[in-house]
């Protein structure tokens, strides 16, 4: 059994995408990102590169089969970010939405990531998200920590 990076108690949920160590909060996720170094990606083969490059959109079923099973999450968590009103507040934030569209639109996204989360409106509404499908953020002591 894997444990988190971070803290060293409890079982990741998720991995970051800069240098994919395993974290299980949003309040490790806020302990991590200052101190996140970033791992070299391989060039991807050249079959990838093609899919990659073509104006295909990915579907649900190529995002869902992608990656370790621990980092998903649940269908039921996800549509919860549609019923937040926190986060229909924050995208109520042009400037955001034009982040979310760089992000959304950039050839390199994770550089695009990146960058983003340089914005303290991006991370606040990363954070937000996370809080929003984070199950245990609800009743866990780190919910408390994350939000001071």
């Amino acid at each position: 059994m894997q444990i988190c990076s971070v803290c060293s108690e409890q079982t990741p949920k998720y991995k970051c995408p800069s240098c994919r160590i395993r974290y299980c909060s949003l309040c490790c996720y806020k302990r991590h990102k200052d101190t996140c170094v970033p791992v070299e990606q391989p060039a991807p083969p050249h079959h990838e590169a093609e899919r990659t490059s073509n104006t295909e959109q990915w579907t649900v079923e190529d995002l869902l089969h992608e990656g370790d099973v621990v980092d998903k999450v649940p269908l039921q968590r996800l549509q919860l970010l549609g019923q937040s009103k926190e986060l229909r507040d924050l995208l109520c934030n042009p400037h955001l939405r034009r982040l979310l569209r760089s992000v959304d639109a950039a050839d390199n996204k994770s550089d695009a990531m990146k960058a983003a989360m340089q914005e303290p409106l991006f991370a606040e509404f990363s954070d937000q998200c996370l809080r929003v499908v984070d199950d245990k953020a609800e009743r866990s002591p780190f919910s408390e920590a994350a939000d001071s």
